[in-house]
């Protein structure tokens, strides 16, 4: 008897009836997701589908310029999309190219030094993927927490510039709790991980047959990037757009 999973089109037709549990719900309680619900996973299929066959594709190529370009694409689709949330903040694209960038990067960059990851694309693309994921999360945190912080300390941060202080001291804890906030999930899901949850990427290689001792090492060798991915790409998101706060003569200047 094998251990590995097995998934068959007719076993996820019949799985469908779990996403009607959701859509009844919707129903029951007069939320008015049905709609939302079912186009929502419908755009997952397709969505899935496609890339699947793509980096099907992709994966034979074997191609280490395509895998760059591949990554690119996903840098700058979770850039544009952070952006979004960063509430009128001057330049947000290119923050959130910088910063993604930055924090992928050294991440990378340090596993594929230490022989942990080999640059082919069925390694790259999917660690690539979940760090950028995590890093476009927090990203958006970052820029949430930016703009309440200033809105709710705009007093003390006046009170500090009219006593002489720069807008890097007035605005010390202001960028100190922003970072602090954008980071908390990450350690809140590396404090509990294996005791409250068991990772997608740990479970998905456990269902594939593979050996749990590999899977968990694989699970923190993720753990360890993401942890340095957020912490890289909230702190050169922070700095980067907070001095938008201020008027070119130091006055700080909520975004409108």
């Amino acid at each position: 008897m094998t251990s590995q999973l097995t998934t068959t089109p007719t076993s996820l037709m019949f799985s469908f009836v779990l996403v009607l549990f959701a859509v009844f719900i919707s129903y029951r309680e007069k939320l008015g997701l049905e709609k939302e619900i079912l186009w929502a996973m419908f755009r997952m299929v397709v969505q899935l589908v496609v890339i699947g066959y793509v980096l099907t594709y992709i994966f034979q190529i074997d191609s280490k310029i395509v895998t760059a370009i591949i990554m690119a694409f996903m840098i700058f689709n979770a850039a544009f999309n952070a952006a979004k949330r960063a509430d009128k903040i001057p330049n947000a694209l290119k923050i959130s190219l910088i910063a993604i960038l930055g924090g992928v990067a050294v991440s990378i960059l340090v596993l594929v030094f230490s022989g942990s990851i080999q640059f082919v694309p069925a390694q790259i693309i999917p660690i690539t993927g979940m760090l950028v994921g995590n890093a476009m999360s927090v990203l958006g945190l970052s820029f949430r927490n930016l703009n309440n912080e200033f809105a709710k300390g705009q007093q003390e941060v006046n009170e500090r510039l009219a006593l002489g202080a720069s807008i890097r001291l007035a605005s010390a804890d202001i960028i100190r709790e922003s970072i602090k906030g954008s980071l908390q999930p990450t350690i809140d899901s590396a404090r509990t991980v294996g005791l409250v949850l068991l990772p997608g990427m740990m479970t998905g290689m456990m269902l594939a047959g593979a050996v749990p001792l590999d899977s968990i090492m694989y699970q923190i060798l993720i753990y360890f990037m993401m942890v340095a991915t957020s912490a890289i790409t909230s702190v050169i998101a922070v700095y980067l757009s907070y001095k938008h706060f201020y008027s070119d003569y130091g006055q700080l200047q909520l975004p409108q």
